[in-house]
């Protein structure tokens, strides 16, 4: 099962999925205030608006961040962008698709993913197919 951490104000919920991190740094490099990565609370949701938080949020390339208004509750369906596939070459970084994908694994295991995709194009992720951020190191 994949782990989720959730962070919250009193107006918003900011989830995060570790494991479809792909360490783009992104969050930390738009709102360091907020993505503290050397902090063991790593969120700290009190440091900025929430205008300026799901601004930070809605910039992740992985999907690994996402977020929730709290007045509204909490999703019942992951954000699905609209009909087809986008894929982006990100520079020096993974292939990124965009949309609903049923990925069918070399030993035929299949899974669903939504919103966003990151593929390893480096060969060194140790999540493979997926990226994992190794192409960093």
């Amino acid at each position: 099962m994949e782990k989720v951490i959730e962070y919250t104000n009193d107006e918003v919920t900011v989830v995060w999925k570790p494991d479809t991190c792909i360490h783009s740094a992104r969050c930390v490099h738009g709102l360091p205030e907020v993505f503290k990565p050397k902090e063991r609370r790593w969120i700290q949701m009190e440091n900025a608006t929430t205008d300026a938080i799901v601004t930070a949020v809605k910039a992740c390339p992985s999907g690994a961040l996402s977020y929730y208004m709290n007045a509204e509750g909490k999703p019942k369906e992951a954000e699905v962008l609209p009909e087809g596939i986008k894929v982006e070459v990100i520079d020096g970084g993974p292939l990124m698709v965009f949309g609903n994908l049923q990925v069918k694994h070399a030993d035929g295991t299949e899974e669903h993913k939504k919103r966003s995709t990151a593929f390893c194009r480096c060969g060194h992720s140790g999540n493979k197919p997926f990226c994992d951020g190794s192409h960093n190191k």
